[in-house]
């Protein structure tokens, strides 16, 4: 650099040869890629919102007698999901145990059985 000020005409002079690319390096590919990839972040934010603000609350029961009076009011098909449920985060070996019974036809495990175990385990 030199310490001599220049014109002002010399100056936008040199400020016009600065021009950008009028095509990016990848061209639409790189734009498409870039949109795709925007739309998943989205995409997965959107996901998550979603299932955290569509979350049941299952039963919480602090005694045997307490889980099991508040599921009376579920019919014969919920009652057995949620007497599994409170079977598996009881006595998990227990349920293990039977697990293998849920499957059969003809519908398993029946509800006095279920009621009956989870009320052994508490």
């Amino acid at each position: 650099m030199t310490d001599r000020a220049i014109s002002e005409a010399a100056m936008l002079a040199s400020l016009r040869d600065i021009r950008l690319p009028e095509i990016a390096a990848g061209g639409t590919l790189a734009e498409v890629a870039a949109v795709i990839g925007l739309a998943s972040v989205a995409a997965l934010l959107l996901v998550g919102v979603i299932r955290l603000l569509s979350r049941e609350k299952q039963p919480q029961a602090t005694g045997s007698e307490t889980g099991l009076a508040a599921l009376a009011h579920l019919t014969g098909a919920e009652r057995r999901v949620a007497l599994l449920h409170l079977l598996r985060a009881r006595a998990p070996e227990r349920f293990a145990a039977i697990k293998g019974e849920i499957y059969t036809p003809g519908g398993g495990i029946d509800l006095e059985t279920l009621e009956h175990e989870v009320r052994r385990c508490a």
